[in-house]
């Protein structure tokens, strides 16, 4: 973006992507307006104001009810592109914020249309050339319909909100294939985009050597001269691989003998492989591919935008976390608090505040919306994975100091900078989940997660505001933000309160907390009370589990509105209850 201001930071020109060689030409003209039409550009520079501060303001209106969870669905079913998955034409984005709220949409109501949008789209992503075939990871976006040629860069983010997205497909369908999606791009995230110290770096650049992509491309010649003859037609087949190419230079339109590796079916069958001959192949597949990663290493890599930015950072910590309960990987969950510990010591000052980035040592930049909302959310998830209240405390911590410094206290809502942050000409609040998702939809479910764990009336009526200031902007663009509708979804859904006391490292609790992480339930709060208690933030955090009773065996409590079913201890009888709360529930409250 570039904007041309005056001395007194009023814009009066904007636009984005200029070369070097074309805002060099214009700065002249714009110079000259300056000095002979000083009026102009005056008046021009009020009317930006005036459309700057009419766009940024909230927008009203009635009520948000169930009815809007389903003008959503109808919308996102309207924009789905039925044959390649996804949603529009061209560019496509994974737009994975849109794939959990189907995967809500369908545990709410059955719906079978919400889930084929959703695993036929992961599928397409992962099978084609937006997904790294190779060194796994997913790029930004594809160009095409198709999900073949991509914008290859890849963004911390990206990878965060797309292994979520797989998981929790995993968890509704218990299709291997999407638990194996995530994986690999933990992986990758593991692998390139993990910093000693724990916290995780921003991107990868799509670029090496001058030339886009040219560190994922490869000839026919090239994977000969790797693999042999045999194996490269192996490759070559299942791959698409052409002699020619199947990669289309952007300036000319002509194949230029690249080849982006992608394929056109899944290569594991979606339950046990029972056929020898298609292990086989997978085998010799995943042998290749490790031949060809190892070559891939030696060349010039992208460069690697190494800051560690505490908003992004927060959505990887959600990614591990809940990999980590999904799977029952304590790698993963290990992964995740190494990551909130840098952050918590290394991103936040001695009054509790966020900075925004660290880089060679350093932290600073105050932290904006995002970088309170996503953090917290990651210590809410990873305080469920692995129930250490120090997290769930940190978390509220920080959604506190959250509601002082960026509520709106006359609509409701947050702003996107602090209240005592630098003046702006005015003071953003944003709702749109575009490639992340907004500060504002997360700061919700946050808000909405954080009154059913502690029962305190403040958070619902924070919560409420917030969904009255961006209620008229979700009637004109019903799928515009979908992560505020998973609060909102998350609040219309009965209450699904779980408490498990008992001592974490007895078998039993240890086996009901797996059978809790392992569903996708995601209208629970989950809290765990061991036997000793004393001295734990969590009855200050939650009052209302002084009423338990800590002297019996391990015992799963369903709660709902703080009123509790009966104790149940028995592991057949809690997967019964379980496996009812998976149950769709079709109310419309």
């Amino acid at each position: 973006m570039t904007v041309i201001m005056s001395p007194q930071k009023i814009p009066f020109f904007a636009g984005t992507y200029f070369p070097k060689s074309s805002l060099l030409d214009m700065l002249p003209h714009f110079a000259r307006v300056w000095r002979e039409d000083r009026a102009k550009v005056n008046d021009i520079g009020r009317v930006i104001i005036e459309n700057l501060e009419h766009a940024q303001a909230s927008k009203t209106g009635g009520d948000l009810n169930a009815t809007h969870l389903d003008r959503c669905m109808d919308k996102l079913y309207e924009s789905y592109d039925k044959q390649y998955g996804g949603f529009g034409k061209r560019p496509k984005f994974p737009s994975p914020h849109a794939l959990s709220f189907l995967l809500r949409y369908h545990a709410r109501t059955g719906s079978e249309d919400a889930l084929n949008m959703v695993t036929h789209t992961l599928s397409q992503i992962r099978l084609g050339g937006t997904y790294d075939q190779i060194g796994w990871g997913i790029h930004r976006y594809s160009t095409d319909r198709e999900w073949l040629l991509p914008h290859f860069e890849k963004m911390l983010y990206d990878q965060a909100l797309f292994a979520i997205a797989s998981m929790e497909t995993y968890q509704v369908t218990q299709d291997p294939f999407f638990k194996e999606v995530c994986e690999n791009t933990l992986e990758y995230v593991n692998r390139d985009l993990s910093s000693p110290n724990g916290g995780f770096y921003s991107a990868e650049d799509a670029d090496s050597e001058g030339e886009e992509g040219k560190f994922y491309l490869w000839t026919v010649d090239q994977l000969t001269s790797i693999l042999g003859p045999e194996d490269a037609e192996i490759f070559s087949r299942f791959f698409h691989c052409e002699q020619f190419g199947n990669y289309f230079d952007e300036a000319t339109g002509e194949k230029n003998g690249m080849n982006i590796p992608h394929l056109g079916r899944r290569l594991t069958k979606k339950k046990d492989i029972s056929d020898k001959k298609n292990r086989e192949i997978i085998l010799v597949l995943e042998s290749i591919r490790k031949k060809l990663f190892a070559t891939r290493e030696r060349r010039l890599r992208p460069q690697l935008d190494d800051k560690v930015l505490t908003d992004w950072n927060g959505l990887m910590i959600s990614a591990f976390a809940r990999a980590g309960q999904a799977f029952a990987n304590s790698s993963y969950t290990a992964r995740a608090r190494k990551a909130a510990d840098f952050c918590l010591a290394e991103l936040r000052q001695t009054n509790g505040r966020l900075y925004k980035r660290w880089s060679m040592g350093r932290a600073g930049m105050p932290g904006h919306l995002d970088d309170y909302a996503f953090l917290t959310q990651g210590l809410l998830d990873l305080y469920e994975s692995c129930l250490n209240p120090h997290y769930l405390e940190q978390a509220i911590a920080l959604l506190d100091l959250t509601r002082i410094h960026f509520e709106d206290p006359e609509i409701g809502g947050f702003f996107l900078t602090a209240n005592d942050g630098e003046p702006l000409l005015t003071r953003p609040k944003e709702i749109y989940d575009g490639a992340i998702p907004s500060g504002n939809s997360v700061m919700a479910m946050n808000l909405a997660r954080v009154w059913k764990i502690s029962g305190d009336e403040k958070y619902l009526d924070c919560l409420t505001r917030t969904f009255v200031a961006f209620s008229g902007f979700i009637s004109s663009n019903p799928a515009g933000a979908e992560n505020l509708l998973n609060a909102l979804a998350f609040v219309l859904h009965p209450p699904e309160e779980i408490v498990i006391t008992g001592n974490q490292g007895n078998f039993s609790s240890s086996e009901i907390i797996k059978e809790v992480h392992a569903r996708f339930l995601p209208f629970k709060t989950l809290l765990y009370l061991p036997s000793e208690i004393e001295n734990s933030p969590l009855l200050d955090i939650a009052p209302h589990l002084v009423n338990f009773d800590l002297s019996s065996e391990p015992t799963f409590f369903l709660c709902r509105d703080f009123s509790c079913e009966k104790p149940l201890t028995n592991i057949k009888e809690i997967r019964k209850a379980l496996d009812k709360l998976s149950i769709p529930w079709e109310g419309s409250e």
